[in-house]
């Protein structure tokens, strides 16, 4: 039997830049422009960014190649819509010299970026997120994707973006609850990776809510130094970028189990809570701490247990699907305290016996 070895030569060191601001968007275009000379434009967005005048702000009066995702939301975030973006990319005769813009919140991004991964094996993408939850954390860090009928995101490419622009004058138009659910992604990268980030919002929770523009762009910072740091440390998710899935394996189930009824930050509040409660009944943390985590969700009008309408079985089938599991069963990301991720052997993420896990479901229901 003949053998040829055939060596790959290791990926190109590369980096992108994000830029903060209050409202910067009508300025973007002639910057992505000036970036992207060579490059035909393609849009990205959703029908509400349509309605909210977003998307004429970022290209005013100039044709540009766009889709528009309807119905917004989780419910479009699948392989339907994909094949939709691709094939209109195609019929507008595009090639490897597109650039996609992706204008919206954490669906836009992760679909337009997954789009971007696959089209003619790949061309950039630039993230312009609008939510509280993009903006903190799915437009940093290259993970794309698209939802199954059975779980989140089980389609799904790693795919950095060429540039970030985050313009927090954007969350002006989100409705309060998409406003609060995202600003759950803000509580986790405070509570596995920066004490004083958690202290700072504790104390700034009530000029959050009033979304006054300096205390969001310092949010903004925090979250994409976190995110970013973490992602270049391991941007495959070998291990440390596992940090950032804290109280996702149970949230991301129990938001699969609603049907998509509850919003993802909604879900990833439970998930915490979850996760929480492991940790007290692996002896990793007393009462105290969670008490404090679950304040400051309350204040954010978060749910801290589960729906009476999932049922445990749901949320464990869900579970043993998730697109981590090994063996059907998927490692737990924990932190040790409040700004510290719990590590132990050089791992970010932990075995956790499915008994402990179905004893605290139970405890959810409380």
């Amino acid at each position: 039997m003949n053998e040829i070895k055939v060596k790959i030569p290791a990926v190109k060191a590369s980096s992108y830049t994000i830029k903060i601001g209050a409202n910067i968007l009508e300025s973007l275009w002639e910057q992505i422009d000036s970036a992207f000379k060579e490059h035909n434009k393609f849009v990205v967005t959703d029908s509400n960014l349509v309605s909210a005048g977003h998307l004429t702000k970022l290209i005013g009066q100039r044709d540009i190649e766009t889709y528009v995702i309807e119905p917004p939301g989780e419910t479009s975030k699948n392989i339907n819509t994909l094949t939709s973006i691709i094939e209109a990319m195609e019929k507008a005769c595009l090639g490897r010299d597109t650039v996609v813009i992706a204008l919206g919140g954490g669906t836009v991004g992760d679909i337009a970026g997954f789009a971007a991964s696959i089209f003619k094996r790949g061309v950039p993408v630039v993230q312009i997120p609008t939510t509280t939850v993009a903006q903190a954390d799915s437009s940093v860090g290259g993970k794309t994707g698209v939802d199954s009928t059975i779980s989140k995101n089980a389609f799904g490419t790693f795919w950095h973006p060429a540039a970030v622009y985050i313009d927090v004058a954007l969350l002006d138009t989100l409705d309060d609850r998409q406003f609060r659910a995202g600003l759950v992604e803000s509580v986790k990268h405070a509570l596995i990776a920066d004490a004083k980030y958690f202290d700072y919002l504790e104390t700034n929770i009530d000029a959050i809510l009033q979304r006054e523009p300096d205390v969001l762009e310092k949010m903004a910072c925090f979250n994409c130094r976190i995110k970013a740091s973490v992602a270049q440390a391991d941007p495959m998710e070998k291990n440390q970028r596992r940090m950032l899935n804290y109280g996702h394996t149970v949230g991301h189930a129990v938001e699969s189990a609603s049907g998509f009824d509850l919003l993802h930050g909604e879900a990833i509040s439970i998930g915490i809570i979850a996760a929480g409660l492991i940790e007290i009944e692996m002896g990793l943390a007393k009462t105290d701490r969670l008490d404090r985590v679950k304040s400051i969700l309350k204040k954010l009008n978060m749910p801290t247990t589960l729906p009476l309408a999932l049922t445990k079985g749901q949320i464990l089938g869900i579970i043993r699907m998730d697109k981590k599991s090994v063996n059907k069963w998927p490692k737990f990301a924990l932190i040790e305290k409040i700004g510290r991720i719990y590590r132990q052997n050089e791992q970010w993420a932990h075995d956790v016996d499915q008994q402990i896990v179905e004893k605290v479901l139970d405890k959810l229901y409380e």
